[in-house]
């Protein structure tokens, strides 16, 4: 992580995950907000959306940062590769990031998000930002996800010691592949955040943004889609040297 500037690292995270934002919660207001063409399309279409943000914002980073866009993913390769000196840079740039990438969100649905004031049409708008689980159940949710961590960031350690995908220049899509993967066989019960950054700043952005009847933004759930990611990271680098 150190061969990056401190400038490149900064602008490369911030706009990564700022993309990876942009699309992830570009998808889920296509998919839930009441006047959207997009409107019911389902499940696997959110997958798919944040899969393409991943690939976006991760290639996008890629020459300025590396393209880490995930906290998670910043502290397993410190753990892995013992070296911590850029990691607050990396951390703050994405919650940077993902904080700018809500705002688009709302700035590209203003209109949707407006039509909230008219009480016959007003629905809660927490999950066009952050995750929300399905049954509220702290181990069930916190296990699920680390368990779904675990599957995103052991795998991309893994490939990061493949030299033919760093070669090729393939890693950002597979990595991308990987998690419609997850979002489609792991993201049912929480909603699978598998990334800090991605659901801390979105929670912010919706408390301070002016939408109207928005709703809470859950501040008793918002540390489980932190902490398990963080420690899906450990049990990943973890697992990794001493696996492989």
């Amino acid at each position: 992580m150190n061969q990056f500037s401190t400038m490149d690292i900064f602008a490369g995270e911030v706009i990564g995950t700022a993309l990876l934002i942009l699309f992830g919660g570009g998808v889920c207001a296509a998919v839930n907000l009441r006047f959207s063409k997009a409107k019911a399309s389902g499940w696997v279409v959110i997958a798919f959306g944040w899969g393409f943000g991943v690939l976006a914002g991760a290639y996008t980073a890629l020459p300025l940062s590396g393209g880490h866009i995930n906290p998670a993913v910043t502290v397993a390769l410190a753990l892995e590769s013992g070296q911590w000196s850029n990691v607050p840079l990396y951390i703050a740039s994405q919650l940077i990031g993902a904080i700018v990438g809500a705002v688009l969100v709302w700035v590209a649905y203003y209109a949707q998000f407006a039509a909230n004031a008219d009480p016959e049409f007003a629905q809660g708008t927490l999950g066009n930002f952050s995750t929300i689980p399905e049954i509220r159940n702290v181990a069930a949710n916190l296990a699920t996800e680390i368990i779904a961590t675990v599957a995103l960031v052991l795998p991309i350690l893994a490939f990061g010691a493949t030299t033919a995908l760093a070669r090729t220049g393939t890693l950002a899509l597979i990595v991308a592949l990987l998690v419609v993967g997850i979002g489609l066989s792991l993201g049912g019960p929480t909603g699978y955040a598998i990334n800090p950054a991605r659901d801390l700043g979105p929670r912010i952005a919706h408390a301070l943004l002016p939408i109207p009847n928005k709703g809470g933004s859950d501040w008793g759930y918002s540390w489980i889609p932190v902490a398990g990611p963080f420690i899906g990271a450990a049990v990943s680098a973890g697992i990794f040297k001493h696996a492989f």
